[in-house]
């Protein structure tokens, strides 16, 4: 089992970064497809016509409901009454008829006599005749004609403008077939108030009889233009996402069955359509979250660790959604109190800015399917827009955590956002809302804040507990000197505990000029040295002038002493449950060097002496932070134990220390570049030379030696 487990190894180390990326993203993939079915997927029912409803089904999809739609068209084309042209052509024909006959009388009657016989007007009528068109003249009766001749000429002058404006007015209005009689009505009511005879009164009626001819006809273009701009008119009749359907105890009629059987929840087939559209949606957010994850393993040297948190995070963001989507409808905003930003907050704390921000986006995205109130096809853009904003804002409102209050300090900022994104939403709806309203989305944004603080501050060490993750806040309270350790350290070798402090100021300003973790070094360099706390008196730093039990001791036995704190350091850690990152440090900070005072005394004794004897066990430095420990542990007491120390005497004690350590092998394991070592030495030169700069020689008094 183990030969076959050794084979395994390798081949797995080989392909780590895969298992990095796939494994966390089938899970993360797998877990918003579970979560997401309900609101993508509409429940279909088994219904009946003329049924009750057994609950109230509302519309999963937004569609046209195209017959209602062509039922309405129909309507309104139908309403569209025909349109008519009335002919000038013949109403100007007709004006020009009764003019000529009243010309024709009137000239008629000017030059004939007055008190002619009856066979005058007979005559005069037939000459009336020869003088009007052949058209008046075949319609209009002789009788007519004899009447108007033996009528006094001022009369028909006074009637001839009325009954003119009459028909003139009767026309222009438009006369069709079906109401010639109508027109010829309204002339004989505008004619019944003349003070005339009843014999002119007769002879206007029968003009009027032949005046009032159709001159409407109908315009088929004109019409079929009107029906057609009335069909367009029509808005389409859509049944819209998440519109009640029917409500429970309501009577399914024909009219509801068809809509119900158009929105699709009558059958069975086309619900799976959403199903496959999810899937494609989950392969895509857990690819990104594998290149995410994927990401942040090179970042973190390919630890376990940070991924994991990364996955329990976006487990918790998605299931943080999808409780608080359980109390979300179109009625409320609840989605306003959920509380994202402590999912940023975390991220950012435990493992980096940059992929806070990206996984933010990504739980943004998920937040508009998430609370579309379990409404097929519909996304809530406000939600995601609110969530994002939170989450960014609790990103870049998060400085450097030295301690728990800056999480508060956060919330006040999120407080402030909160309510400039819920303000910016009701001023930009079209809907109405009360101050009390709006006190209350307010409230909820509030809460929002508050609740991501707590969680924060709560979670916090839940991760740096079990899962082991090192965080700044952790480390701060290990740089306590109230630590048990520290006071140990302090308490009994306050020469060690003087040199871990002078590491730790030196290592943190060269880390952070190289862009590592100075705080973990400085913390690092606090407890490097703590296996000294076993035989505090066997170092130097400790022990009392005159007083060294090495005198006593031969060079092998003093150097195993001296290797041996880095493991008693470690062990000591260990017990005491400190984060592998100090541990190693502990154990690593010495490198595989060469303990070489005592090497040397040995070589002088024995020139067989093996230098393997006197090396420390190791493992050389593997991060940024080790290897500068290591760097600064061996620079600061060589440049403590000189004399006089000048600039250009530090320069050259660094530089050679530096040399050393590279050319002999320290340094192989660890990620720093050459470039990034001619920062650290410069930084560790310009530390040094602020620590043990020249002093004032104070004069001595008179007769003081």
């Amino acid at each position: 089992m183990k030969k076959r487990w050794k084979k395994i190894l390798p081949f797995l180390k080989k392909r780590r970064k895969y298992f990095v990326a796939i494994i966390p993203a089938l899970l993360i993939g797998s877990i918003v497809f579970i979560t997401l079915l309900d609101n993508v997927r509409s429940d279909t029912y088994d219904i009946q016509r003329f049924a009750v409803a057994e609950e109230t089904i509302r519309s999963p999809i937004t569609i046209e409901n195209t017959q209602e739609t062509d039922q309405r068209i129909r309507e309104a084309v139908d309403a569209v009454p025909d349109r008519y042209s009335i002919s000038e052509e013949v109403t100007e024909e007709r004006l020009n008829y009764i003019n000529e006959i009243f010309d024709a009388v009137l000239t008629i009657k000017s030059e004939g006599d007055e008190d002619g016989s009856e066979n005058i007007y007979q005559e005069e009528a037939v000459e009336l005749r020869s003088l009007l068109s052949e058209e008046i003249s075949s319609e209009i009766s002789e009788e007519v004609f004899i009447s108007m001749l033996q009528q006094p000429e001022a009369a028909l002058e006074e009637v001839d403008t009325i009954f003119s404006q009459s028909l003139e007015s009767v026309l222009e209005q438009g006369i069709r077939a079906e109401n010639i009689q109508s027109g010829i009505t309204t002339i004989e009511r505008d004619l019944a108030y003349l003070d005339v005879n009843e014999e002119l009164l007769e002879i206007l009626m029968d003009l009027a009889d032949f005046a009032v001819v159709e001159n409407s006809f109908f315009d088929y273009e004109a019409t079929a233009q009107e029906k057609k701009e009335a069909a367009t008119l029509v808005d389409p009749v859509v049944i819209r996402a998440g519109e009640t359907i029917v409500r429970e105890g309501q009577t399914i009629t024909n009219e509801i069955y068809e809509q119900l059987e158009l929105v699709g929840v009558l059958s069975q087939e086309g619900n799976m359509y959403p199903v496959l559209a999810l899937g494609f949606l989950a392969a895509v957010i857990a690819y990104f979250f594998g290149m995410e994850c994927l990401q942040i393993a090179k970042d973190k040297d390919w630890s376990i660790l940070p991924i994991t948190a990364t996955v329990f995070l976006s487990a918790l963001a998605i299931f943080v959604m999808k409780i608080q989507s359980f109390f979300f409808d179109q009625s409320n905003a609840l989605y306003l109190v959920t509380p994202m930003a402590a999912i940023a907050i975390l991220l950012k704390v435990l493992i980096s800015d940059r992929s806070a921000v990206r996984l933010s986006i990504l739980y943004a995205v998920l937040s508009a399917f998430m609370f579309n109130s379990y409404i097929p096809g519909m996304l809530h853009v406000e939600a995601a827009i609110y969530l994002l904003f939170s989450q960014l804002a609790a990103i870049m409102l998060m400085k450097k955590l030295s301690d728990r209050l800056v999480i508060l300090k956060t919330a006040i900022g999120l407080i402030l956002i909160h309510s400039a994104v819920i303000i910016s939403f009701l001023f930009l709806s079209f809907e109405k809302y009360t101050w009390s309203g709006v006190f209350l989305y307010l409230g909820f944004g509030i809460a929002a804040a508050c609740l991501s603080a707590i969680l924060a501050i709560g979670l916090l060490p839940v991760f740096e507990s079990f899962l082991g993750i090192l965080t700044d806040m952790k480390l701060l309270q290990l740089s306590n000197p109230n630590q048990p350790l520290l006071k140990r350290l302090l308490v009994e070798t306050p020469g060690t505990y003087h040199h871990s402090v002078m590491v730790a100021n030196i290592s943190e300003t060269a880390c952070e000029a190289v862009g590592a973790n100075g705080l973990l070094a400085r913390v690092g360099a606090y407890y490097h040295d703590i296996g000294k706390t076993v035989r505090p008196g066997f170092f130097i730093e400790n022990q009392m002038p005159n007083k060294n039990p090495h005198d006593k001791l031969p060079p092998k036995e003093s150097a195993d002493i001296i290797i041996r704190h880095t493991t008693d350091g470690a062990n000591l850690l260990k017990a005491h449950k400190m984060p592998k990152e100090i541990i190693d440090i502990a154990k690593q900070h010495h490198s595989n060097s060469l303990v070489q005072y005592f090497y040397m005394k040995a070589k002088e004794l024995d020139p067989e002496t093996d230098e393997a004897d006197f090396r420390y066990p190791g493992p050389k430095p593997e991060t940024k932070e080790t290897a500068i420990v290591c760097i600064c542990d061996s620079v600061e007491p060589a440049v403590r134990s000189l004399q006089d120390p000048t600039s250009e005497t530090i320069d050259s004690i660094v530089s050679s220390i530096i040399s050393s350590k590279i050319s002999d092998g320290q340094l192989d394991n660890s990620p720093l570049t050459l470039k990034e070592l001619k920062i650290i030495q410069h930084t560790v030169c310009d530390s040094l030379k602020g620590i043990f700069h020249s002093r004032i020689q104070y004069p001595k008094k008179e007769g003081e030696k």
